[in-house]
């Protein structure tokens, strides 16, 4: 049994001081008060971050490059900044380019460590709301086609993006009886369309506001529908850039525990169809279009707190325990909970990483790339 002790905890519900977690084979086996109540906890205990949609790291675009020793590297580094659980996101392609990510996923899986499967944004989207993604990629999916892709993804496929109002409805409901998540995204929905998808089963929406029916006062578009929803989810990008922290704040206010956090995080690329390159502090395609971002987990939780008037509480529940809860695995992830893994992130008192526990075991930090 392993301990860690006198740790400000960081729960679903809240701040709870001052508790010692127990941990054995890589699950919580004990949560419980620290006796000595004269030192006061100076870390911070969270559970491990996750990012349902990031595209690369570690110098590593997935799709340019897809490779077991390139997924691996991406592992390393998301682990390095304290994010325990991700899908790896493929950009609207080619059929070839999908089959090749998913062949290594498949082949990779056995070892996989927090990488836990695909999330496949595109090809099944709007061409009017593409932005970074390619329009002679971009098509209508038929049923076929979905079982194909779903046969040959052999369960990696976790989550896909597309745009409702181009889709049939057999499609969307055969996703969402093979435990794929739905998300909306990429769509130039109206408020009843996205309504409507978001009634019969459609979970979450990609990206709040970017590449989306923008809410207007005589067209309330996506925003208005999912923030009207009792359900529906969103995901969001808080780097002050691809959403205004005003608006990230107006957000979180309406939605609360169905807003979450993602990176969308892309690297340097020269080659293939998405070249991203680095410009004042996000990504950009060669003709200038915005791509993904080049934010972690952790910043995504401080631009809450310092910028969006997000409590630090829902600001860690919207990288942790919300996107758990959307894929159905709160129970063992995302919160720090007795039987869940033992997947966590220390941070001392100026909220940057000093420790990073994967299933219990620590991961030997490089500073430099964790904060």
């Amino acid at each position: 049994m392993q301990l860690l002790q006198n740790q400000n905890v960081y729960s679903p519900k809240g701040l709870i001081s001052q508790q010692n977690i127990s941990y054995e084979k890589g699950f919580i086996k004990e949560i419980s008060a620290n006796s000595d109540n004269s030192k006061a906890a100076s870390s911070h205990l969270l559970p491990g971050f996750i990012d349902l949609q990031i595209y690369g790291a570690a110098g590593k675009l997935f799709s340019a490059e897809p490779t077991i020793d390139n997924i691996r590297l991406i592992e390393d580094q998301l682990l390095q900044q304290g994010t325990t659980t991700f899908l790896i996101c493929l950009a609207t392609n080619t059929p070839a380019v999908f089959n090749q990510c998913i062949s290594v996923i498949k082949e990779y899986r056995s070892e996989a460590r927090n990488c836990l499967g695909l999330h496949l944004e595109g090809p099944f989207i709007n061409p009017e709301k593409r932005g970074a993604h390619v329009k002679e990629y971009i098509r209508k999916a038929s049923l076929d086609e979905i079982k194909s892709l779903l046969d040959f993804g052999d369960g990696t496929i976790k989550m896909m993006t597309l745009a409702p109002e181009l889709q049939d409805d057999n499609v969307i409901q055969y996703l969402l009886d093979h435990d794929v998540v739905v998300s909306l995204g990429h769509s130039s929905a109206s408020f009843e369309q996205a309504t409507k998808a978001y009634n019969q089963g459609i979970q979450t929406t990609t990206h709040l506001f970017n590449a989306m029916s923008p809410l207007q006062h005589r067209a309330p578009g996506i925003p208005t529908a999912v923030f009207n929803h009792p359900k529906a989810m969103a995901s969001i990008i808080a780097d002050g850039l691809h959403v205004d922290f005003e608006v990230v704040n107006v957000a979180a206010k309406v939605m609360k525990e169905r807003l979450f956090l993602i990176t969308d995080a892309v690297t340097e690329c020269n080659s293939g169809p998405y070249q991203h390159h680095a410009v004042d502090g996000k990504f950009v395609m060669p003709d200038g279009t915005l791509s993904g971002s080049a934010m972690t987990m952790l910043k995504s939780i401080k631009n809450c707190v310092a910028h969006c008037d997000v409590s630090i509480s829902d600001a860690i529940n919207m990288a942790t325990y919300y996107p758990a809860k959307l894929i159905k695995k709160e129970n063992e992830i995302g919160q720090i909970s007795v039987n869940a893994e033992a997947n966590l992130v220390v941070l001392n008192e100026e909220m940057d990483i000093e420790q990073v526990f994967y299933k219990g075991s620590e991961i030997k930090l490089n500073k430099a790339a964790s904060n």
